[in-house]
Formats: C-alpha cells, sequence, structure tokens
C-alpha cells in the first residue's frame, strides 16, 4: 500500500488540542469529516470508540492508532494527529501518546485495513522517525517522513 495515495496534507493536524483519548478521537474524525471522507460523523465515532472499549489502540513509544470498520466511508480513509501534549490512551506500555493515526475502512473490506496498520506499525519502530514527526512544523514533511 502507498501511504501517499490515502495521506494528504488536509489529513494531517500538526496541533491537536484534545487532552482526553475521547477528545483525540473526536478531533481526528472531525478532521476526515472536514475533508469530506466520513459521511457520518456519529456512526463513526461510535464504531472507533466500540473498538477502543474492546481494546485500546495505543500502541508503544508515544504512538496510537485508533481505527474501525464502518459503513461511512467507501474507501480506506486516515489521518494523522500530533498532540503539543502527553494524552493517557490506555497504551500498552503505560506511556501517554503524542502521535495518533486513525484509519477507517468499508465494514466489507479487510485487506487494505490490515495492510495500512501493518505498514504504519512498522514505521514507528524508529525512534528517529517518531522524533522527526514530532519536530516537523510542515503537514509535508509528517508524509514525507512516514513514506520515506
Amino acid at each position: 500500500m502507498d501511504l501517499r495515495t490515502v495521506l494528504t496534507t488536509d489529513m494531517v493536524n500538526l496541533h491537536l488540542k484534545g487532552s482526553t483519548k475521547e477528545e483525540i478521537i473526536d478531533e481526528m474524525l472531525d478532521i476526515l469529516v472536514k475533508a469530506g471522507k466520513v459521511t457520518n460523523k456519529k456512526a463513526a465515532l461510535e464504531c472507533v470508540l466500540d473498538r477502543e472499549r474492546k481494546m485500546s489502540t495505543g500502541m508503544k513509544h508515544g504512538i496510537a492508532i485508533p481505527h474501525g470498520k464502518t459503513d461511512t466511508v467507501s474507501d480506506l480513509v486516515a489521518c494523522i494527529g500530533i498532540s503539543d501534549k502527553p494524552v493517557d490512551f490506555d497504551s500498552l506500555d503505560q506511556e501517554p501518546c503524542r502521535i495518533f493515526i486513525m484509519t477507517l475502512s468499508p465494514v466489507n473490506k479487510t485487506g487494505p485495513h490490515l495492510q495500512f496498520l501493518a505498514e504504519v506499525s512498522l514505521l514507528f519502530k524508529s525512534a528517529d522517525k517518531r522524533q522527526q514527526i514530532l519536530n516537523t512544523q510542515d503537514k509535508a514533511d509528517v508524509i514525507k517522513i512516514l513514506t520515506e
């Protein structure tokens, strides 16, 4: 999967304001709604929160990948948000998160969803890439760092 086909600069927010998991997820959905990628924010929100209730998508190293499968999108969509301050996301390593990558995909399509999650999780094994993303003030740079 080529992340550049899914991620554009209008899918990046460098300054998320939320201080809770729910606020961050809501802000991330706003990015997708504003871009016309999600048809029903309330339904998409419920889908992502339901997934979070089953198991937190807070990973390690300050990264969370909230995601879900919903009929509110026709194809896989994704966005990235960076928080100025760490947010408790019930992460596997118990550390707060600052980098958030949300993806939603249609209920009837499994392949792209799993491929995206696998590719994104590989990217963040690099402490250098994580630091570059936290340091940049340019949306295009975030995508460049992720896709190099």
